[in-house]
C-alpha cells in the first residue's frame, strides 16, 4: 500500500505532444490490445508454443497441490506447515537471481528441460514422506524436530526446480516477444502457462477422493465398504472404523509423474 501510494504521487506520466518523435510502439485501446492478442494466437508457433505451455505442468498438479492437504491430513498441524514457509523466504528471493544466470543466452529453456525431470522425481519423496509422516508421528500428535528439518530440505529442492521452470518460461516469454507489443505477447504468453498449471491441480483435486478406497473394520456385520458418507454411517453404526485400503494420493502421484515424463519424451 504504501508502494502504491508513492508511486501515484510521484510518478508521473510522460506527456505526449505533436512533437514528440514516434517511438514505434503501437498506441492500442483495450479493444485493440484484445485483438492483437488474438491475432498473436493464430500463428503457427505462438499456437505450438500454447499447447506446451498448457500441458507442460500435467506432471505436477498432484505434487503442487494434494500434497500439503494430505499431511495436514496425516495430523502435521496447520499452523506447523505454515511456519515451514519461512525459511522458505529467503530461498524464493534468492533463486530468481541466480538462475537468472543461466536463462539469458539463446537457449533460455534448457533450464527448463534440465530441472523438469527433477521436479517429477520429487513427487515419489512426497509419496515416500507421506508415508514415512504415519509412521514418525509421536503417540501425542507431535512430530520430533528432525522431520520438520527434512521437510524443509525437501521443500527447498522443489522450490529450486520450481523457480527453475519459472524463471526459463519467463526468459523464453521475454525473448520471443515482439517489443513493439511486448506487453501484449508477455501477458498471453503468461495467461495460457497459468491456465496449464491450474487445471492439472483443480483435476487432482477432484479426482483424488475418487480413487481413494477405504474398508469398515471391525463391524459386527463383517466386511462393509466405505465408498459414500452411507456407508461411513453404517460402518460407524455397526462399531466399526473405516480405513483407507488404497490412497488416491498415490494412483495419481504415480499417473502424474508417468504422463510427464512421457510428454517429456515426446
Amino acid at each position: 500500500m504504501v508502494t502504491t501510494t508513492l508511486v501515484a504521487l510521484f510518478k508521473h506520466e510522460r506527456d505526449k505532444s505533436a512533437t514528440d518523435e514516434d517511438d514505434g510502439h503501437p498506441d492500442l485501446g483495450i479493444a485493440q490490445t484484445y485483438k492483437m492478442a488474438l491475432r498473436i494466437f493464430h500463428l503457427p508457433s505462438v499456437r505450438t508454443f500454447c499447447i506446451f505451455l498448457f500441458t507442460c505442468k500435467v506432471g505436477f498438479g498432484v505434487a503442487d497441490s494434494v500434497t500439503g492437504l494430505k499431511l495436514l491430513e496425516a495430523g502435521l498441524h496447520r499452523e506447523n506447515l505454515a511456519l515451514l514457509a519461512i525459511p522458505m523466504v529467503p530461498i524464493q528471493i534468492m533463486l530468481p537471481l541466480l538462475i537468472s544466470k543461466h536463462t539469458g543466452g539463446h537457449r533460455p529453456l534448457d533450464v527448463f528441460f534440465k530441472a523438469y525431470p527433477y521436479r517429477l522425481l520429487l513427487g515419489l519423496v512426497f509419496m515416500i514422506l507421506l508415508h514415512w509422516t504415519y509412521h514418525v508421528k509421536n503417540p501425542d500428535g507431535t512430530f520430533p524436530l528432525y522431520y520438520y528439518a527434512i521437510i524443509v530440505i525437501v521443500y527447498a529442492v522443489h522450490q529450486v526446480t520450481v523457480y527453475s521452470i519459472f524463471v526459463s518460461l519467463m526468459a523464453f516469454h521475454a525473448r520471443v516477444s515482439d517489443p513493439a507489443i511486448g506487453g501484449t505477447y508477455m501477458t498471453l504468453l503468461n495467461t495460457i502457462t497459468n491456465l496449464g498449471g491450474n487445471w492439472p491441480a483443480t483435476l487432482s483435486l477432484w479426482m483424488v477422493e475418487s480413487l481413494t478406497f477405504k474398508n469398515c473394520v471391525g463391524a459386527a456385520k463383517g466386511w462393509l465398504s466405505c465408498s459414500s458418507k452411507e456407508d461411513l454411517d453404517t460402518c460407524t453404526s455397526q462399531g466399526g472404523t473405516c480405513e483407507t485400503t488404497i490412497d488416491g494420493y498415490n494412483i495419481e502421484m504415480v499417473l502424474c509423474i508417468v504422463l510427464g515424463f512421457a510428454w517429456l519424451l515426446y
